[in-house]
């Protein structure tokens, strides 16, 4: 055994295990994203309703352990909690004091299940912008250009 190997046993020993992929793991809660089933923001998780594609994905991944930022309300989530525990899928509250990740919820296995797309955007029709947008381009444009243009 060199010393390399002493001071990784002993490093390990007091810190824990080296981890894998901490950045990622600071954004899914915990859990690396290949592992991941769907993600919702914070934003998506303070919605009003639980989102129907995620109450679907459970149902479908029932193996799968739902992962909740612990620095979001209590409340905001407890929707989640409950259909979680209709389905028996576990959940974990993750509370990171120096990261707050911009995600609310993960739904993930323990395993890698590398799925392409995790996050839920909404289809439909997307707000139009405003014309007033396109008032202060054309003033710029008015201002360099001239009246011509």
């Amino acid at each position: 055994m060199g010393n390399n190997s002493v001071d990784d046993y002993l490093q390990q020993g007091i810190h824990g295990a080296k981890e894998t992929k901490p950045d990622e793991r600071r954004r899914f809660l915990g859990t690396i994203r290949e592992r991941v089933v769907v993600a919702l923001t914070q934003a998506q998780v303070a919605a009003k309703n639980v989102e129907p594609e995620v109450e679907r994905l459970m149902e479908e991944n029932r193996t799968a352990h739902l992962y909740l930022n612990g620095n979001m309300t209590y409340s905001v989530f407890a929707k989640y909690i409950e259909a979680a525990k209709k389905k028996d899928i576990a959940y974990t509250m993750v509370t990171n004091k120096e990261h707050d990740s911009d995600l609310g919820l993960v739904l993930a296995h323990d395993h890698a299940i590398d799925k392409e797309d995790i996050f839920i955007e909404k289809k439909g029709p997307q707000p139009v912008p405003e014309k007033e947008d396109d008032g202060v381009f054309s003033q710029i444009k008015k201002k360099l250009f001239g009246n011509d243009r």
